[in-house]
């Protein structure tokens, strides 16, 4: 928007993001701030990444509002009563709460605060902590339920709240309420407005800042729309709040019924702007409360708003539309616009100077001119202030300066400062002129105040001001201006030496710090360290050489100095630095301070000195830590360590860890050798490094030593944590060998390390007082019977007892059965026994007692455990044996004991009695099966054996008796044996058919038998045992079990008496029974189908369903086994039963039996086959058939399937009339699919009825192509819409050649790209090209054409009408491809089209190329325009060739253009690769970037300026451009043929300090004026000295006296008085003489000066004074800057280099210039004969 002051522009359009427009719209959609934009769809929220180039990103999540935090990513959702925070970052959920009413507004009124506004309250929920959401205040009954809230702000200060919203008017209008709360009087004022905000500004003549409430009033009995600004919230001490009266807000007539919806601040520029419903913004100024704009930006409703803190800007989204909006200050158009429409001139100065806003200049001017005529010097003043820079001049503070004082204010130019410092701060110009009087009046802490209030602007000229009044502050001031060289004199002045390095460094200032560190040396050996430090600390390296500085320091005696610089230089610890560390704590060991070296190799600080050289001096200090610290030989060590006394022990025990074994080793033997003194030491060093040294070598060394003590202590410390089996075996016998027993039984019972074996032995061998230790090792090591013989043997009876009775009771059968062995005494045997008892194993004592055939002994002891209750089998093992054994009474003990064990017993008895071994085995509960079994065949105990089978009921007991040993059967064993076998199985199973089964009664027992004997396959004796129960009478003839065993054990044996016993039976399971019988391993289908008759009679069956459920059982028989459909049918029609039909049905379905199968379901009257009757009948095609049982489907089903074949059945057989009266009806028929299946098969007269009858235009359309009915085609697809059908009609048409109806769909289809290539393709394919082209330019006229269009009718254009490619592509650029039509272009060879297209495109990269590669597309013009726009730089030098092979004469213009992109030292050798005569093309080219300094365009140039003989071009190219092999260049020009070429290699010589060459060649063409300037300039008194004597043997007198002056800084006096003695040139020496004799007077004069001793008084002030005016470490003062004085001074009378001038022109003579072809020599010398230039 030219020429208005706000910028407006659509940003974003969030319809096109995919945000649908039902979403966008208030509560809906949100934008809290410039980061994020918020939308809830209806499955969906959409999040608008702003920052990001507005991605989206959808998350599914269902809620009814959602807003983001405007600081950070945290999204509140609320659904219903429930709202909750999401941190999308962390992707976590912080907090969520349930509210109690629900919620019709909400914002973010801050980083941490969510606001909630309910019909009746208004509560705050903070995001941090857990905590519910607090309840601020209640609404005002003004804004109450009725009211739709629109927006709620906080204060900046949070104290103050302001809730908006709207509602219905008289009349159609909108009523806008508010209610200001107090959150502090808690207190709230309805206003009368529809929007408002806080805004903080700064108010001028106020320190503190405003908080505003800007909003806007509209009572509904006045149609005025005011604005209000006001102060909330100021403290009532600090003044009166601001407010200002109401301003009438200016609403166009046309917008009489608008009203505002969003009040938005720009706190930067400290305006707010207004939108309305209508789409009006307003600009207001705060500051004044007046509009400053007004302007309509859109039709739309701006819904939402925020501001952009950054910026200013205001962004808005229209309702609907979802247009993002934003809305800013045009700032260079503010003040014109307030001038030149407002006419506000107050106003424009005023934001002007605020927001320094250009176009009020002339009126800064012109109301300064009128307050300074009118003698208003404040109000001036102040509008100076206000006016930004417009009026800040130096003019102004003059201006000022002249207005003459009035008596008793103060001067005019003081109140202009004041005005500015409180407005702000002063320039440089303002704080120079305010500081002068300042200071005049000794008044400095003004200037610090002002300085710390960054009131002033810092400069070197302030600070030059401030130096002689205060240091520190003009240090500042220095600092601040970036001043280094006079900050860095302040830093001199102040004592400050240890900052001036870091702060060069930090500034890249470089200086002398050489002759500052040496003049401090001797003045202030502190301050020299300092600064020493601060040089050597520096960052990128020390600016000084450490050793050098070190000697210096050193030299002054200053060993205190010199460790603190050597510290600080050599703290990281680099090894180069190796000697200065050695000699760093050489001096402090040597120098008296070793306490000094100890503490810095206790820092470890230094690491890479000479360790051996520190060791000595350590030793000799008595350093004896140090010394050993720092040697390596062993002997060395020794000889230290025989002070071991005076070492601490802590340090001895941790200096082992540096030693290796052998050393450890040794050093220990020596220490231990010199007595028990070091004893304590080296048992803590052995405690410690017991690992590393290894125990058996430190056993040895106390071994040696006969230290047992020292051994003891040292084990003891160890063998707790050793798992060698030497320390606790020498441990052990250590602690014996000193009595310490109970540390030896300790280790005995504990370790597991030591050598059993080992340590019994020595204990044996010992015989020690106390057997303890022996017992723990032969009790833990199984030693038991060498322990009870030592014991025995060693008449330690009672340690026997104690040991079996306390120590291991487990152990007694050991021990007794050793005693047995040694002939103990019985009594003291069973004295044992009984003292342990219970404790001892039964099992162990009774088999050692058997063993030794000593059981009976232990029979007291047995009863006596019996007797306590034991019930372990162990010990009724042993009664038993016993009891058997005496006979007494063992059947009863077998029979009624339950704690015996019968397979132990059972064996006992075989050989005594059987029969007692048959009760044992059978008391063993199933335990003793196979030995039961085996004993009563061994015994023929058959009888007993078959009661105990038949009592047990256990199949697998029975299977062992039944069943025949696989084995023999395999003949693996004899054939006697096996029939031995055979014959005692038939007896036992004689014995239970004949004995036990008869005598039983009970019905488990007969059932288990049975089945035994089915398991053992006996079906032979089981039909007969049958036969014998069930059909000859007993109480088991009715018992169903049995009936149906017999059956089946007759089906599995012998089949042909199955029919037999169904006829007999009545009380089995027919339908199990038939089951079985069906099966595939008997396939006795007629008795089964038998069964099925039989029992569906109704004297076996009552209930009719059971009757009808065995006839579909009996014909399932039939149709499933027997494969007899005749016989079923036959059966079916017998019993006439619809279950029946419908198996048959079934049946004759599988069979493919299709039309009977129908016929069946039909009498069935069962439609549930209907998806296989289908399918077969579609197979076998009976259509006619097929629709009766269809129809009758559909009476009792609705399916889908049903109505679709049906159709189906109607189209096959041709019915269309009865197809489409049933289409037209009620059905749920899928007409879609069906007539997809008719169209496929070809059935299109069906197909047009079905898809007619469901609008399905596009396959209705090809139903019609198909019946070649075009136009009726065309109509169906423009119906249908759909660009597949377009594109089918389409080509129809077109192979039809229905042109015209073939561009009519054309049309459509090439509205959508992706179809466009397929159009061209057939097209193409049929050889239309003419209509194709034709069918693109009509698409050009479409509303919605597209870039592919375009694209495509220019590639078609390239084909077949080239004529009008150049001319679509002008003017449809914008929107072709560009690339496929380039493509197109260069394919038809069409190449001016292709370059302007790809210029077009930006792509001059190919655009250069082709017209390069194609001379017909070449225009010079074009291709410079091209050149420049490359991005690959290779094609600028192909450019560069190409010129000079293809344009020669256009080269110069190329370069011209190309200078700023290439290397001009690669084109310059291309050049030099091309020939001579490119060179001499691009001359003018290289004389035009000479400036750049290049080797290459030097060289070639002056090559050029060689061959051209153009020597004063050459000279000038060598003054100017030096960046060339000059030494090549002058060796070349050293013997050309022209002299002054001879003069310039002489010259290039000379300016690369080659003195003699330059001479030689000047000498050799007596250019004597050359060979002087050249050897003054070289400074070198023997070249001088060389030349002058040469003078002295040509006779040149002259020479040799202009010689003497121009070189006086460099000729030494002796030198110049002995030539003139010799050769008698004493007139033409005596100037030098005078002006020799004139310098040493005066040098010896400031010499004098310097050495006076200083007055008493002001001493210091002349140190300083000193410093600050002196200017050459020459002369005695610090050097502070790069070889000059300081500013400001005028420098002593000098000549060149430093020396003093005998010229008597010091004041007009200026140093020699370099490239100056007479040396500098001032104009006024008179010139030597014949020394002119031209000679």
């Amino acid at each position: 928007m030219a020429g208005v002051p706000i910028a407006f522009s659509e940003v974003l359009n969030l319809q096109q993001l995919g945000v649908p427009e039902t979403s966008i719209k208030h509560g809906l959609t949100s934008m809290e701030s410039d980061k994020w934009i918020v939308s809830v769809e209806p499955t969906q929220v959409s999040l608008v990444d702003l920052q990001n180039q507005a991605q989206v990103t959808r998350r599914p999540i269902k809620a009814e509002a959602a807003v983001m935090n405007p600081g950070s990513n945290i999204l509140a959702l609320r659904s219903g009563k429930m709202i909750q925070m999401f941190n999308l970052d962390t992707k976590s959920k912080l907090k969520s709460h349930e509210v109690d009413s629900p919620i019709v507004f909400w914002k973010w009124t801050g980083p941490n605060n969510l606001a909630l506004v309910t019909a009746t309250s208004v509560f705050h929920w903070s995001a941090e902590g857990a905590g519910a959401p607090a309840k601020v205040f209640d609404r005002h009954p003004t804004i109450g339920a009725n009211t739709q809230i629109i927006n709620y702000q906080v204060s900046p200060d949070a104290k103050w709240c302001l809730l908006g919203g709207i509602s219905a008017g008289q009349g159609g209008g909108v009523n806008g309420n508010m209610q200001l709360y107090s959150v502090e009087k808690k207190v709230s004022q309805p206003l009368q407005g529809h929007a408002g905000a806080f805004a903080k500004v700064k108010l001028a003549g106020r320190e503190d800042p405003a908080q505003l409430l800007v909003f806007h009033e509209k009572k509904s009995e006045d149609p005025a729309h005011k604005l209000f600004v006001m102060e909330v919230g100021r403290d009532p001490s600090k003044g009166t709040p601001h407010r200002l009266p109401p301003t009438t807000i200016p609403v166009p007539a046309e917008a009489a019924n608008d009203f505002p919806v969003s009040m938005v601040i720009d706190a930067k520029d400290e305006l707010a702007f207004l939108l309305s419903k209508m789409g009006f913004v307003y600009m207001f100024d705060i500051h004044s409360g007046k509009t400053m704009f007004r302007t309509r930006i859109t039709q739309e409703t701006v819904f939402v708003t925020c501001a952009q803190e950054s910026t200013g800007a205001v962004f808005g989204i229209t309702v609907r539309t979802g247009r993002v909006l934003r809305i800013s200050l045009n700032g260079p158009n503010l003040v014109p616009y307030i001038v030149n429409t407002l006419r506000d001139t107050d106003l424009a100065i005023k934001v002007a100077g605020r927001l320094g806003l250009p176009g009020a200049e002339h009126l800064y001017t012109q109301e300064f001119e009128r307050l300074i005529g009118a003698g208003q010097v404040k109000e001036a003043a102040s509008l100076v202030a206000a006016s930004g820079a417009a009026l800040r001049t130096p003019q102004t503070i003059a201006r000022f300066q002249q207005i003459p004082a009035q008596p008793g204010a103060p001067q005019p130019v003081f109140q202009y400062f004041s005005t500015l410092l409180e407005s702000g701060k002063l320039n440089e110009q303002e704080s120079i002129e305010l500081a002068k009087p300042v200071l005049q009046q000794g008044r400095p802490q003004l200037m610090e105040k002002w300085l710390k209030d960054d009131k002033l602007h810092c400069s070197e000229t302030l600070g030059d001001l401030i130096m002689p009044h205060d240091t520190a502050m003009a240090l500042s001031v220095f600092l601040r201006s970036e001043c280094h060289g006079k900050a860095i004199q302040c830093f001199v002045q102040r004592g400050e030496y240890d900052k001036i390095v870091p702060y060069s460094t930090s500034v890249g200032y470089s200086m002398d710090y050489s002759s500052m560190l040496s003049q401090l040396l001797f003045n202030n050996p502190q301050g020299a360290l300092d600064l020493a430090k601060g040089l050597v600390s520096a960052e990128g390296g020390p600016l000084i050489d450490i050793q050098a500085t070190a000697e210096a320091f050193l030299s002054s005696n200053r060993v205190q100095e010199t460790t603190a610089f050597l510290l600080e230089a050599l703290k990281d610890n680099k090894e180069e630095h190796a000697y200065l560390q050695t000699k760093l704590l050489e001096i402090n060991l040597i120098g008296g301070a070793p306490q000094v070296a100890d503490a810095i190799m206790q820092n470890g600080i230094l690491t890479h000195y000479d360790r051996a050289h520190v060791g000595k001096l350590c030793e000799r200090a008595g350093m004896w830590q140090r010394a050993a610290e720092h040697y390596t030989d062993i002997n060395d060590i020794k000889r230290v360590f025989k002070n071991s006394h005076q070492m601490n022990p802590e340090f001895v025990v941790t200096y082992f860890g540096k030693l290796n074994r052998e050393q450890s080793i040794a050093l220990l033997k020596d220490m231990m050798s010199r007595g028990p003194s070091n004893m304590q030491v080296c048992v803590e060093v052995a405690k410690k490094y017991h690992e590393e040294l290894g125990s058996e070598e430190l056993v040895k060394v106390f071994e040696n030593a006969k230290a047992t003590e020292g051994l003891y202590y040292y084990l003891g410390a160890v063998v707790n944590v050793s798992e060698d089996p030497i320390v606790h075996f020498k441990y052990i016998q250590s602690a014996c060998m000193l009595g310490q027993f109970k540390e030896a039984e300790r280790v005995c019972r504990d370790s597991n390390i030591y050598n059993a074996e080992e340590v019994k032995t020595y204990l044996k061998n010992a015989k020690l007082p106390d057997p303890r230790p022996l017992i723990h090792v032969c009790d833990r090591h199984d030693f038991v019977d060498e322990l009870t013989e030592y014991l025995y043997l060693n008449s330690l009876l009672q340690y026997v007892e104690v040991y079996v009775t306390k120590v291991s009771p487990t152990k007694t059968p050991q021990v007794v059965g050793k005693l047995f062995d040694l002939g103990a005494n019985e009594d003291f045997t069973k004295r044992i026994l009984m003292a342990v008892g219970t404790a001892c194993p039964v099992e162990e004592m009774v088999e050692i007692a058997e063993t030794r055939n000593r059981l009976r002994m232990l029979q007291p002891w047995l009863e006596a455990r019996v007797a306590t209750g034991s019930t372990e089998p162990g010990t009724h093992n042993a009664l038993g044996k016993i009891y058997i054994q005496m006979n007494k009474d063992p059947k009863a003990f077998l029979t009624n004991n339950m704690f015996y064990e019968p397979k132990v017993l059972g064996p006992f008895c075989e050989s005594l009695d059987p029969s007692l071994a048959f009760v044992a085995y059978k008391k063993g509960a199933g335990e003793c099966d196979d030995e039961l079994i085996k004993i009563s065949f061994t015994h023929g105990l058959y009888r007993d054996l078959a009661r105990y089978l038949v009592e047990r009921q256990d199949l697998e007991l029975w299977a062992k008796v039944l069943n025949k040993d696989e084995a023999a059967e395999a003949g693996e064993v004899e054939v006697e044996a096996a029939a031995e076998k055979e014959t005692q199985r038939r007896q036992l199973i004689d014995q239970v058919v004949e004995w036990a089964l008869p005598e039983s009664e009970s019905a488990d027992e007969v059932s288990c038998t049975v089945k035994a004997f089915m398991a053992a396959d006996l079906p032979g004796e089981l039909i007969t045992l049958l036969e014998r129960i069930i059909l000859q009478g007993s109480d088991f003839s009715d018992n169903k079990n049995l009936q149906n065993l017999l059956i089946l054990t007759a089906i599995r044996a012998d089949h042909t008496r199955v029919s037999g016993y169904i006829d007999q039976l009545d009380n089995f399971d027919a339908k199990d029974i038939a089951l079985i019988c069906v099966s595939e391993s008997h396939m006795l289908y007629e008795e089964a189908y038998s069964i099925y008759v039989k029992f569906a009679k109704p004297e076996h069956t009552t209930d009719k369903d059971e009757q009808v459920e065995m006839q579909v059982l009996a014909i399932g028989v039939l149709v499933d086994y027997m494969k007899d459909l005749d016989r079923a049918k036959g059966f079916a029609n017998q019993v006439d039963e619809k279950p029946v039909w419908s198996k048959l049905g079934k049946s004759q379905l599988e069979e493919k039996m299709a039309a009977e199968a129908i016929q069946s379901f039909i009498n069935a009257d069962d439609p549930s086959e209907y998806v296989k009757v289908c399918a077969e009948a579609n197979e076998a095609e009976i259509y006619t058939e097929l629709i009766p049982y269809l129809k009758m489907a559909r009476k009792n089903l609705q399916e889908n399937l049903l109505d679709t074949e049906l159709i189906y059945a109607y189209a096959k057989i041709n019915n269309l009339t009865d197809l489409e009266v049933f289409v037209n009806g009620p059905n749920v028929a899928n007409i879609q699919t069906i007539g997809d299946r008719c169209f496929s098969e070809g059935l299109y007269q069906a197909s047009k009825i079905l898809f007619k009858s469901i609008n399905n235009n596009s396959k209705l359309a090809l139903c019609h192509i198909h019946l070649e009915e075009y136009r009726e085609a065309v109509a169906a697809a423009s119906l249908a819409n759909n660009v597949s059908t377009w594109k089918q009609v389409c080509f129809a048409c077109l192979k039809a050649e229905e042109y015209r109806l073939a561009a009519t769909c054309g049309l459509e289809v090439i509205k959508y790209p992706d179809h466009v290539d397929d159009v061209v393709t057939y097209y193409s394919d049929l050889g239309h090209f003419d209509h194709l082209v034709s069918l693109f330019e009509q698409g050009l006229g479409l509303e919605d054409a597209h870039i592919g269009i375009f694209t495509e009718l220019g590639i078609l254009y390239t084909k077949h009408v080239p004529e009008k490619v150049m001319e679509h592509c002008k003017v449809f650029f914008s929107k072709l491809n560009v690339s496929k039509v380039v493509r197109g272009c260069e394919r038809a060879r069409l190449w001016a089209p292709a370059v302007y297209l790809y210029m077009a495109d930006k792509q001059a990269d190919n655009a250069v190329k082709v017209m390069t590669e194609h001379a017909t597309a070449f225009d010079n013009d074009l291709f410079l325009d091209s050149i420049v726009k490359v991005r690959n730089g290779e094609i600028v030098y192909k450019a560069v060739n190409f010129y000079l092979t293809m344009h020669p004469t256009l080269f110069t213009r190329l370069m011209e253009v190309l200078e700023e992109l290439v290397d001009h030292s690669r084109v310059v050798n291309q050049l030099k690769r091309t020939g001579d005569w490119a060179l001499q093309l691009g001359q003018t080219y290289m004389k035009s970037v000479q400036k750049e300094n290049l080797s290459a365009v030097n060289e070639a140039l002056n090559e050029l300026y060689i061959e051209d003989e153009d020597y004063e071009s050459l000279r000038k190219s060598i003054d100017k451009f030096q960046n060339f092999n000059m030494i090549a260049l002058a060796s070349k020009l050293a013997t050309h043929e022209l002299l002054e070429f001879r003069r310039i290699s002489a010259y290039v010589y000379r300016c690369n300090k080659k003195w003699s060459q330059s001479i030689e060649l000047s000498k050799n063409d007596r250019m004597w004026k050359d060979c002087i300037d050249t050897a003054n300039e070289s400074a070198d008194a023997d070249t001088i000295e060389n030349l002058l004597r040469f003078f002295c043997e040509t006779s040149e007198k002259e020479c040799f006296c202009a010689a003497l002056y121009t070189c006086f800084a460099h000729v030494r006096p002796d030198v110049a008085l002995e030539l003139g003695w010799l050769n008698g040139y004493h007139h033409f020496i005596m100037p030098f003489l005078i002006q020799n004799m004139r310098q040493t007077y005066d040098r010896l004069q400031v010499l004098e000066d310097r050495t006076k001793p200083p007055p008493e008084e002001g001493n210091q002030d002349q140190i300083a004074g000193t410093y600050s005016q002196l200017g050459g470490f020459n002369s005695g003062m610090l050097m502070l800057e790069n070889g000059g004085g300081m500013g400001g001074m005028m420098p002593p009378q000098q000549g060149y280099n430093g020396q003093p001038d005998m010229s008597g022109f010091a004041g007009a003579q200026m140093p020699p210039q370099p490239g100056m072809m007479n040396g500098g020599m001032p104009n006024q010398m008179p010139m030597p004969n014949g020394m002119g230039p031209g000679m």
